[in-house]
């Protein structure tokens, strides 16, 4: 059969529209590449909520079974329950069938190699897309088979050894699944916690009744926050579909930051192990690197993306990394991305200093004020970050292309970078204690690319 290329592959995971892109069949051909790549003789799979994932996990399957891979299947779980059976089960390698918080037509594949080791462009990615494409497999001589898997009891112990328990307050939380995969986990860890959870959008639903599960979407953050404010919770916290990040809302139902976040949990490792590498994203990173200079850290920069910011981990052996859009990573979890373990962190913290979450970040805010992610639909991305760099020459001191354009104007800067996983530019723009700077900067930029 003749190659035929394959949109739905992105720098560092597989994403695109069912079925026009990514098909049952597509699936299969996946399946048989990355089983040829790998070398695997054991892989876990599983899915997401999404309508169409349960199509998609048969025809990948199909593709490693007829390559004689022995498949485990989690069922319906999150993409952090993938990584920590492929380890804890020591599996040759996993996959995890999900589009994350993409549109509800889409679908797409997150991967990873044995010990839950990531597979990027860069790592392996490209070879199972080339094989894909070429699709000229033949069936191993071997059939595999096809077994259910269940590490949930070991998987929220896991959860839980992050924070001392006995220590926490009787906080009221409010939980926001938004109809993804999160739910079933908060029901799991709730009778071994002391909290109320105030549960909204909370049953799997992937037909996304509320929206897809997206909180870095303004209108998904009202139901939480007015859920915050009614009920005089403690804090909120909201999930993408597949529940690898996680989102807060302080006591106010105030949104903050992902890089906030990201900050507040790297002060809290580095006072645990000193002289240790913090991993971050070039979207956001004074507040970052500031705090990790100041507790004695080393911050380590790398490119944006799930799979990037694990080989980084890896290679620093870094204790935590995390990116401004949620994600966060944690030696201890297998360098890997979890939306649980965060929320639990921070439930420690707010106990262990006795404040609240907006008392926590607070000071932050004000020293490196930001804009929070931007995403802007454009006709030509590339024409756009040259355009955008020619505007501002005057002005740039530094400039990194590591991710787009990084570009450091003295006592402001601004990322503008083109998307892997959507058609959009993404902006970010901070500035050193002056968020007057900071928004005008903003509203300069935007002027730019809405009219370009």
């Amino acid at each position: 059969m003749s190659s035929k290329s394959l949109s739905c592959f992105t720098a560092y995971d597989v994403r695109g529209r069912v079925p026009n892109e990514l098909s049952e069949g597509v699936a299969k051909r996946i399946g048989q590449a990355y089983a040829s790549v790998i070398q695997a003789n054991q892989v876990v799979v599983g899915n997401d909520i999404r309508l169409s994932s349960s199509e998609i996990k048969s025809g990948l399957i199909s593709g490693l079974t007829d390559q004689g891979v022995c498949v485990f299947d989690l069922g319906e779980c999150g993409t952090e329950e993938i990584y920590f059976a492929t380890k804890y089960s020591r599996l040759d390698g996993g996959i995890i069938v999900t589009a994350s918080h993409n549109p509800m037509d889409y679908n797409g594949m997150k991967f990873v190699r044995e010990e839950a080791k990531p597979i990027s462009g860069e790592s392996g990615l490209e070879e199972i897309r080339s094989l894909a494409e070429a699709n000229l497999f033949s069936s191993s001589k071997r059939k595999g088979s096809l077994n259910t898997l269940d590490t949930s009891k070991p998987y929220i112990e896991h959860l839980l050894s992050y924070i001392d328990i006995s220590n926490l307050p009787k906080y009221r939380i409010v939980s926001n699944p938004g109809n993804g995969g999160a739910g079933k986990i908060i029901d799991l860890l709730e009778p071994r916690l002391p909290f109320e959870f105030i549960k909204i959008h909370h049953e799997a639903d992937g037909n996304f009744p509320n929206g897809v599960p997206n909180p870095l979407l303004l209108e998904n953050r009202i139901s939480t926050s007015q859920t915050v404010k009614e009920n005089k919770a403690n804090l909120g916290i909201a999930w993408d579909g597949d529940f690898d990040r996680c989102f807060f809302f302080d006591a106010n139902g105030n949104f903050i930051e992902g890089y906030y976040i990201v900050g507040l949990l790297a002060e809290a490792f580095l006072k645990k192990s000193p002289d240790s590498a913090i991993v971050h994203d070039p979207r956001l990173i004074w507040n970052t690197i500031d705090i990790v200079n100041n507790f004695n850290g080393k911050p380590v920069q790398s490119k944006t993306g799930h799979a990037f910011i694990k080989e980084s981990m890896r290679a620093e052996n870094a204790v935590y990394g995390g990116e401004m859009s949620a994600h966060h990573y944690f030696r201890d979890f297998f360098y890997c991305d979890s939306g649980m373990i965060p929320w639990l962190l921070v439930c420690g913290l707010m106990a262990s200093k006795k404040k609240s979450l907006a008392e926590l970040v607070k000071e932050r805010q004000k020293l490196f004020p930001c804009s929070g992610e931007i995403n802007r639909q454009v006709s030509d991305p590339e024409e756009l970050l040259e355009m955008v760099q020619n505007h501002f020459f005057s002005e740039i001191r530094k400039i990194e292309h590591m991710d787009g354009i990084s570009a450091n104007c003295g006592d402001w800067r601004f990322n503008l970078r083109t998307s892997n996983t959507e058609p959009v530019v993404r902006l970010n723009v901070e500035s050193y204690g002056d968020a007057e700077l900071m928004k005008k900067k903003t509203s300069e930029l935007l002027g730019i690319i809405d009219g370009g």
